[in-house]
C-alpha cells in the first residue's frame, strides 16, 4: 500500500486550543478525534428558528470544562439535521452547522454537530474531516499548534 498524501502538513498533538470565531468563542480546549468523522461541540438549550426562509438554531455553548457558569449563547444556520452515531455507539439526532475554527496559523469552516457531551471529558471533538488534508496528527503530543491559556480568555468582537 502506498501513501498517497503529503508529509509536509502542519503537526497537531491529540489536543489542542482552539478558537471559534463566528460562535464568538475565544478559547476552547478539544480533542483531535481522527476516529470520529465529524466534529462535535458540546451545548445545551437548543432552539430551532427561522429568519426568513432560513433555518437557524440558537443555543448555550460551555466552553470550559468543568465550568458551568461561563456560557456564551451562540446562532448559526442550520445546515441538516443528521443521524450520528455516538461514542456509545447509539444513533442519535443532531443539528449541524458550519463555522470557522482556528488553530495555529490556520482559519478554514469546518461542519460541527452539536450535542450534550456533559458526559464526555472534552467540550469539543475536532472530528478526521476537519483535520484531513490540513494537519497530520501527533498521537503522543499535545498542543503542538497551541498553547494552553494563562487567563481568561478575551471576548471575540
Amino acid at each position: 500500500m502506498q501513501f498517497s498524501g503529503t508529509l509536509d502538513l502542519p503537526i497537531i498533538g491529540w489536543r489542542e486550543w482552539l478558537m471559534l470565531p463566528d460562535l464568538e468563542i475565544a478559547q476552547i480546549k478539544a480533542k483531535i478525534d481522527t476516529g470520529a468523522r465529524s466534529s462535535a461541540l458540546h451545548v445545551s438549550n437548543i432552539e430551532y428558528f427561522q429568519r426568513g426562509e432560513v433555518d437557524w438554531v440558537r443555543f448555550t455553548a460551555h466552553p470550559r470544562q468543568e465550568d458551568l457558569t461561563h456560557t456564551v449563547i451562540a446562532e448559526a444556520n442550520l445546515l441538516e439535521i443528521r443521524s450520528v452515531k455516538n461514542s456509545g455507539g447509539q444513533e442519535e439526532s443532531r443539528p449541524v452547522i458550519q463555522t470557522t475554527v482556528a488553530l495555529g496559523h490556520q482559519r478554514w469552516e469546518i461542519e460541527m454537530t452539536l450535542t450534550s457531551r456533559d458526559q464526555m471529558g472534552f467540550r469539543m471533538l475536532l472530528g478526521r474531516e476537519a483535520v484531513r488534508d490540513r494537519f497530520l496528527v501527533h498521537a503522543g503530543q499535545s498542543y503542538l499548534q497551541s498553547t494552553k491559556p494563562t487567563s481568561p480568555p478575551v471576548p471575540i468582537n
